[in-house]
């Protein structure tokens, strides 16, 4: 059982930047795909970024290619999303999640959930 926890939501204002965590309870994560999904409120869950590191490869939304950045702390067992030029339309529950296997962005995909951290965009 993989355990996350994510760090780092808040308030800020459009075109801030923010750092959001996700520690995991395992001895590493080299062998997961590891990802960020949100939910902004009266909407479904959607995918942000992902990082797998069995075959080396990152996907992002359209929506925050340009902005976003998915990283690895492997040493920390942890997962990092920099997030840049924030607008009110990023504000959501961001949600950690990680799975067993390639990367993928799709939600059913993922095993393991973090419960989320709240970030909020003001304009």
């Amino acid at each position: 059982q993989v355990q996350l926890v994510e760090s780092g939501g808040g308030l800020v204002q459009a075109g801030d930047s923010l750092r959001l965590s996700c520690a995991a309870s395992v001895p590493t994560l080299t062998s997961y795909t590891l990802a960020w999904f949100r939910q902004a409120p009266g909407k479904e869950r959607e995918f942000v970024a992902s990082t797998a590191r069995i075959v080396l490869s990152t996907f992002y939304a359209s929506s925050v290619k340009d902005r976003f950045r998915i990283s690895r702390d492997d040493a920390r067992n942890a997962v990092i999303l920099q997030m840049h030029d924030l607008t009110p339309d990023d504000a959501a529950v961001y949600y950690c999640a990680a799975r067993r296997g390639g990367n993928s962005g799709a939600e059913d995909d993922y095993e393991y959930w973090g419960r989320g951290t709240q970030v909020t965009v003001s304009s």
